[in-house]
C-alpha cells in the first residue's frame, strides 16, 4: 500500500488507502468535492442521496457496457447523505464510470429506486454514450461518465468585461453556424467552426456571442421521420448533465480533456475583445415525465430534483415533461455550483436563462416573491462580474417581463420591446407612445433611477420564432417539415409579408422587404439597452418561414452563407449601424450634459400634422467631451411625411448618418467617396415606412 501525499494549505496530508474492495485499495473520500476528480494516486469518487439506501461505483473500459468492476461504497464511508470514496490506482484514461444505488420504489410518493438502473453522475465533467451527431444510441448503450483532466493553459487571456450597455449581443446556434457547405470552414458545425470566423465576428462589430445550449443532450432522444426526412432535437433544450459540454460539437473526440476545443473558442474570443455567454437550461432535463428515461436525476433522488404533484407526476411548467425543482437547497446548490463551475474553469462571461421564472417556483410550483436561487446567484461572489439574464416567463403562464426579481443584477430578453417594436414597425401608429417607450429604454418596465441602462435586452428576433428576413416575408407560419400539421409554433408573429407570401420574384415587394430589414436594425440599434441580434440576420438569413425550427438538421436551421455576398448591402449597413452606435455614448446610456442644456432623452412625438416619431439624444462624448447630439426619426406610414428637426445651435447642422429609404444617402449610409449630407433647411421629409438618423455637425 504506497501512501500518496497532498498539498494543502496547511502543509501535506499523508493519504494512504485503508481498505480492499473487489481487488481495489480504497479510503474515505473528499466529502466536499462533488463528482469525479483525479487525485494523485487515483480518482475521488462522491455522490449524495437522501433516499438511497446504498451505492454502488462501477467502473468499465472505454466503449464498454459490461463493467469490470463493481465497488460498493461501505456504510462508513458516507457521512449523512454523502458517499464519498478515493479509489487507488486508476488511471483516468482507462476507464468510465457510473452508479447503481438502491433503496425504496414508491411512484406515489416520488420514490424510483431500482438497482437495476445505472446512473450517470449528476456532476459528471464529461458524458459518453452519444458523442457523435446523427448516431443514435443503441438500446443497450447508457449514459456513462469520464473524469476530465482540467489543466488547460489560459495564457495572458483578457477578460473583456465590457458594460452591459455596451455590449451587441449575437446569438447562434454552434451546429448550425457553420454547418453548411457555404460556410467555407475545416470543421463545420463545431467549436472550431465558430473560431474560424472570428475575424468575420469582428468585422460585423458585435461584441458577445449568445450560444445556444451546449450542455450534453441527445439530439436523437425524440428523432422520427417527416416525409421522408430525418427530424432531431437539433436545438438542445433537453439537458443530460448540467457540467459536460456537448461532445458532438467538438471537432475531434477529447478524450479525458473534453471542453479543450470550447475552452480553446473561448479564449480566442477574449483575445478579440468578444464575450461568450451561454444559453443554459436549469429548468428541465431529458428524462421527460413518468414516461421518460431513468439515467441520472430520477434515480439518485426523483422526488428532490423534480417538483411532483402529490401523487407523484410531473409539474410540467416546463412545457418539455417535468420541472426542476430548482429552490429545493440540493438543486440550488447543484446550480449554482454548475454556474461557478462554467464561470471559473471555461471563462464563461454571462448566461441566459430558458424559462427562466421557473427557477422563482417554489416547490408546490407557486411564485415566489423573493426566490432564493435568483438571490443568490446575484451575490454569488464567484458570478460577481457575469452577466446574469433571464427568459422571464415560463410555459406555466407565469410572464415576469418587467418584473423578475433583479436585485439590480438581473437583466431581461424584453419581450415587450419585440411584441410592440414588430407591431409598430410594419404599420402600427396607434403604438406610437409605446414604441417611443421602448426606444427609450423601457422605462415603464425598467425605472431607470434604481435599474440604469443595463436591465433591457433589446430583440426583435431570436431562435424562437421568424428570421428578420422572414419576419417581412411571410404573414403565416410553415412548420409543416416539422411533422405536426403545422399547429407548433406561435400563431402571434406580428409579421407582415409586404404583399407575396414567402419567394417572390417581385422587385417592389422585395425592394419593400430590405427597406423593413433595414428600419428594423436601424431602431434596434439606436434603441437604449441591449441590442441583441440572431445570427444570419445581418445578411438575410431564411428558415423559409419556418418559426418552430428546433427539429431542424437541414437547410432551414444551417445558415446559408451565399446570402452574405447576395445581400452585402445589408450586411454593411448592419456593420454601420453597430459602428455608429458603438461611437455615441448618448444612445447607449446617460453621458453627461449637453452646453445646449437639453435633456438626455427628448421623445418628438407624432402631431397632427405628422406620423413621424422622432428621439433625440444628447449628450457628451466620452473621448473629447465634445457635445453629441443624435435624432432618430422613424415614420412607418404608408405615404411620405415632412419633420421639423429639433433647433439646435447655428454654429450646428444636422448630418444624414442613415437613411433606409435611400433618399438622402443612395447606399443608405454616408460613403467615404461621397461630402457628408447635411441638411440646411429644418423641414425634411421621410419616405414611406423609413428611417433616418442625424447627428449635429458643423455647420
Amino acid at each position: 500500500m504506497n501512501p500518496i501525499f497532498l498539498n494543502s494549505p496547511s502543509g501535506q496530508i499523508h493519504m494512504k488507502p485503508m481498505d480492499e474492495i473487489s481487488g481495489f485499495q480504497v479510503r474515505p473520500g473528499f466529502y466536499e468535492l462533488n463528482g469525479a476528480m483525479a487525485i494523485p494516486g487515483g480518482v475521488n469518487f462522491t455522490v449524495h442521496s437522501t433516499g438511497a439506501v446504498s451505492c454502488e461505483l462501477l467502473l468499465f473500459h472505454r466503449a464498454e457496457n459490461t463493467p469490470y468492476a463493481a465497488i460498493p461504497f461501505p456504510e462508513r464511508y458516507r457521512i449523512g447523505d454523502v458517499y464519498s470514496m478515493i479509489v487507488f490506482g486508476l488511471d483516468i484514461k482507462d476507464f468510465e464510470y457510473a452508479y447503481r444505488l438502491d433503496g425504496p420504489y414508491d411512484k406515489e410518493k416520488g420514490l424510483l429506486f431500482d438497482k437495476k438502473n445505472i446512473l450517470l453522475d449528476i456532476y459528471a465533467k464529461a458524458v459518453t454514450g452519444q458523442s457523435v451527431w446523427g448516431m443514435p444510441k443503441k438500446k443497450d448503450v447508457f449514459y456513462k461518465a469520464r473524469v476530465v483532466q482540467d489543466n488547460f493553459d489560459w495564457g495572458a487571456e483578457p477578460f473583456p468585461q465590457i458594460p452591459m450597455e455596451d455590449l451587441v449581443i449575437y446569438e447562434m446556434h454552434v451546429r448550425g453556424f457553420t454547418k453548411h457547405e457555404s460556410s467555407g470552414v475545416s470543421c463545420p458545425g463545431t467549436f472550431s467552426g465558430i473560431m474560424e470566423k472570428i475575424p468575420y465576428l469582428k468585422d460585423l462589430g458585435i461584441t458577445a456571442v449568445e450560444l445556444m445550449p451546449i450542455f450534453e443532450f441527445d439530439e436523437m432522444k425524440d428523432s422520427r421521420m417527416v416525409d421522408g426526412k430525418q427530424v432531431v432535437d437539433y436545438w438542445g433544450y433537453n439537458p443530460v448533465s448540467f457540467f459536460a459540454p456537448n461532445t458532438s460539437y467538438a471537432g475531434k473526440p477529447e478524450y479525458n480533456r473534453e471542453g479543450n476545443e470550447l475552452k480553446t473558442l473561448i479564449r480566442a474570443l477574449h483575445d478579440n475583445g468578444i464575450e461568450c455567454f451561454l444559453d443554459v437550461v436549469f429548468n428541465h432535463t431529458a428524462e421527460g415525465n413518468e414516461y421518460g428515461p431513468c439515467f441520472s436525476f430520477k434515480g439518485f433522488d426523483n422526488n428532490v430534483y423534480y417538483m411532483l404533484t402529490p401523487d407523484g407526476y410531473y409539474y410540467n411548467f416546463s412545457g418539455c415533461g417535468n420541472t426542476m425543482n430548482c429552490n429545493h437547497p440540493v438543486v440550488q446548490q447543484l446550480i449554482v455550483s454548475a454556474l461557478r463551475y462554467w464561470a471559473s474553469a471555461y471563462h464563461v462571461d454571462g448566461f441566459r436563462f430558458d424559462l427562466a421564472s421557473i427557477l422563482g417556483r417554489n416547490q408546490d410550483g407557486s411564485p415566489m416573491s423573493s426566490p432564493p436561487l435568483l438571490q443568490q446567484l446575484a451575490f454569488d461572489p464567484v458570478l460577481k462580474n457575469v452577466k446574469l439574464i433571464a427568459e422571464a416567463w415560463d410555459a406555466g403562464g407565469l410572464y415576469q417581463v418587467g418584473s423578475f426579481p433583479s436585485w439590480n443584477r438581473w437583466a431581461e430578453w424584453n419581450g415587450r420591446y419585440r411584441d410592440d417594436m414588430r407591431d409598430y414597425l410594419k404599420g402600427g401608429l396607434e403604438l406610437s407612445k409605446t414604441a417611443a417607450c421602448r426606444i427609450t429604454g423601457s422605462a415603464d418596465l425598467y425605472d431607470p433611477a434604481s435599474r440604469g441602462s443595463h436591465a433591457s435586452v433589446n430583440f426583435l428576433n431570436c431562435h424562437d420564432g421568424f428570421t428578420l428576413w422572414d419576419m417581412y416575408s411571410y404573414s403565416q407560419k410553415h412548420n409543416e417539415a416539422n411533422g405536426w400539421c403545422n399547429l407548433d409554433g406561435s400563431d402571434d408573429n406580428r409579421s407582415w409579408n409586404c404583399g407575396a407570401e414567402g419567394d417572390t420574384s417581385d422587385e417592389a415587394v422585395l425592394g419593400l422587404r430590405k427597406k423593413l430589414a433595414r428600419n428594423a436594425v436601424t431602431v434596434l440599434l439606436m434603441s437604449r439597452g441591449t441590442p441583441m441580434f440572431l445570427a444570419g440576420d445581418e445578411f438575410l438569413n431564411t428558415q423559409y418561414g419556418n418559426n418552430n425550427a428546433y427539429c431542424q438538421d437541414n437547410e432551414i436551421s444551417w445558415l446559408d452563407w451565399s446570402f452574405l455576398e447576395k445581400n452585402r448591402d445589408h450586411f454593411s449597413y448592419t456593420k454601420h449601424m453597430i459602428a455608429f452606435r458603438k461611437a455615441h455614448d448618448v444612445i447607449r446610456k446617460p453621458s453627461g450634459v449637453c452646453s445646449l442644456d437639453l435633456p438626455n432623452i427628448k421623445v418628438i412625438p407624432p402631431d397632427g400634422s405628422t406620423h413621424v416619431l422622432a428621439v433625440l439624444y444628447s449628450g457628451r462624448n466620452r473621448t473629447d467631451t465634445a457635445d453629441d447630439l443624435v435624432c432618430l426619426a422613424v415614420n412607418v406610414y404608408w405615404e411620405p411625411q415632412t419633420f421639423l428637426l429639433p433647433m439646435i445651435s447655428k454654429s450646428l447642422k444636422w448630418k444624414v448618418e442613415a437613411d433606409t429609404a435611400g433618399t438622402y444617402l443612395k447606399d443608405h449610409m454616408p460613403s467615404s467617396h461621397e461630402p457628408p449630407c447635411l441638411i440646411s433647411s429644418p423641414q425634411i421629409t421621410l419616405e414611406s415606412r423609413s428611417v433616418l438618423v442625424f447627428t449635429a455637425a458643423p455647420a
